[in-house]
């Protein structure tokens, strides 16, 4: 099994993939017209094949940061990918200081974000034309000096 590569990449360079996956009822200008300016993005790359993206940016109370867009290849997923950009994501989130990092998750990605430390933290609700979600949170603990 060939281990994904997780690096930095441009916002912009999650598009096609999250629209392919997550909302193919949208345009790429509709997808970006959601994305935070501040938004940390990551992407797996299995040789030169992007095969799984997402970002993450603060949103909410201080301290609070949110992860968006997670998208994997349907050929790519169960192999790892989306767990190493989801572990990215929170690392960096964590570096800046994140205390709580929380994201809307499908009702299939549950599990991803539970083996990463996540709980539910709301009845499941569902947004139009993407299906059933439920919001998701991990709190941070602070660091003792």
């Amino acid at each position: 099994m060939l281990e994904a590569v997780v690096r930095e990449i441009p916002v912009a360079a999650t598009r096609e993939l999250r629209q392919a996956i997550l909302r193919p009822h949208q345009t790429l200008e509709e997808l970006a017209a959601h994305e935070p300016p501040d938004a940390h993005a990551v992407g797996a790359f299995h040789g030169d094949q992007l095969v799984a993206v997402g970002f993450v940016a603060p949103d909410g109370n201080p301290g609070s940061w949110r992860v968006r867009g997670m998208a994997t290849r349907p050929d790519a997923r169960g192999r790892g990918a989306g767990s190493a950009v989801l572990a990215a994501l929170v690392g960096h989130a964590t570096g800046e200081g994140a205390t709580r990092i929380w994201c809307n998750a499908r009702k299939p990605a549950v599990s991803l974000y539970a083996r990463a430390g996540f709980r539910i933290a709301s009845e499941e609700f569902e947004p139009p034309d993407i299906g059933p979600h439920f919001m998701m949170e991990r709190n941070i603990a602070a660091a003792s000096c």
